[in-house]
């Protein structure tokens, strides 16, 4: 079988990566043609072609329609392939559309912690990555970042309680991307806030005002041996847990299957979509992809923003009570 695709990353992720790898474990795999960049993800396979220079949203143009799950929240009826393992089944399986169900038949997780853990990039204290973004989404000006106040109080309680800190925000320069991702180059979007007695910094720059947080760009720059995404691979392996902004950034954390907080909030697809997390008697989504990727993700809901808006208040005291 020969893998053929170019979609967004957190969809390749998580349909196309464990469909390889499965094919993989079948002796099916023939080879892998993705975009650049991409082939870390795929050590598995002998003949990896990184072949495509940009992502699609458009899943049609992007090949996804070999891929056994083909859409990235599923099928209404896929509860129903697990009524003789899962008890609580049919809760989900009134749903109007797809609530992230996939069909898991040939879908199998690479052990990226397993492959990619060594002493190359160790790390001498316990250590939380932050994964941020700021994204244009659908024509959208960026709404779900974490904020120069948010990063400030995050790194101030890490550090404080002996933690070091790696943080990640793509410039959208790294890799191969999309149409969102390009249209937020083009309009040079940059994350500042105008901090008293310090005036107007950006994130990278806060990073600079600590001994114990590091800037990934800067790791990446020091070990020019490597791919950007064999750092990225190498440092998650490491890590000790993950805070995220949702999305495809809290896709790629939760194959490691640590300790990750995702805070999701605004337009995400994930809060629209009924039963998505849990159904009306609160009992959670098992076999929605996140928490098949990661069973011990939180997510934290902040449908309306109310959170964003009060200055995260309970996330960070979501993100105390996990690293404590």
């Amino acid at each position: 079988m020969i893998i053929n695709t170019n979609p967004e990353f957190g969809i390749e992720l998580a349909l196309v990566v464990p469909y390889a790898f499965w094919l993989h474990k079948h002796d099916k795999l023939e080879k892998v043609i993705t975009s650049k960049g991409m082939k870390p993800f795929y050590y598995f396979c002998k003949d990896v072609e990184e072949k495509y220079e940009y992502r699609t949203i458009d899943n049609a143009a992007a090949g996804m329609g070999s891929i056994p799950n083909e859409w990235i929240y599923g099928f209404k009826q896929n509860a129903e392939l697990y009524k003789n393992e899962w008890s609580k089944w049919k809760e989900f399986s009134y749903v109007k559309r797809g609530c992230g169900i996939l069909d898991y038949s040939k879908w199998e997780l690479p052990d990226y912690n397993e492959h990619f853990k060594d002493n190359e990039l160790a790390l001498d204290k316990p250590t939380i990555m932050i994964c941020n973004r700021y994204n244009w989404e659908h024509g959208q000006p960026p709404t779900g970042y974490f904020d120069i106040n948010c990063l400030y109080n995050m790194f101030n309680y890490l550090t404080e309680n002996g933690y070091d800190v790696i943080y990640k925000r793509p410039k959208n320069t790294e890799f191969p991307l999309d149409q969102n991702e390009v249209y937020t180059l083009n309009n040079q979007e940059t994350l500042t806030a105008n901090v008293e007695q310090l005036g107007i910094i950006n994130d990278f720059e806060l990073t600079k005002y600590y001994d114990n947080v590091y800037l990934l760009d800067d790791i990446v720059n020091n070990n020019p041996n490597l791919s950007y995404n064999q750092i990225q691979l190498k440092l998650f392996a490491n890590v000790d847990g993950f805070i995220t902004m949702g999305g495809g950034s809290t896709l790629f954390p939760c194959f490691f299957q640590k300790p990750t907080v995702a805070y999701y909030g605004g337009t995400l697809t994930e809060i629209d979509r009924e039963c998505f997390w849990e159904d009306s008697l609160g009992n959670k989504n098992i076999k929605n992809y996140h928490y098949m990727i990661n069973p011990i993700l939180t997510p934290f809901i902040d449908k309306n923003c109310i959170d964003l808006k009060s200055g995260y208040k309970k996330f960070l005291e979501t993100i105390k009570q996990t690293f404590k």
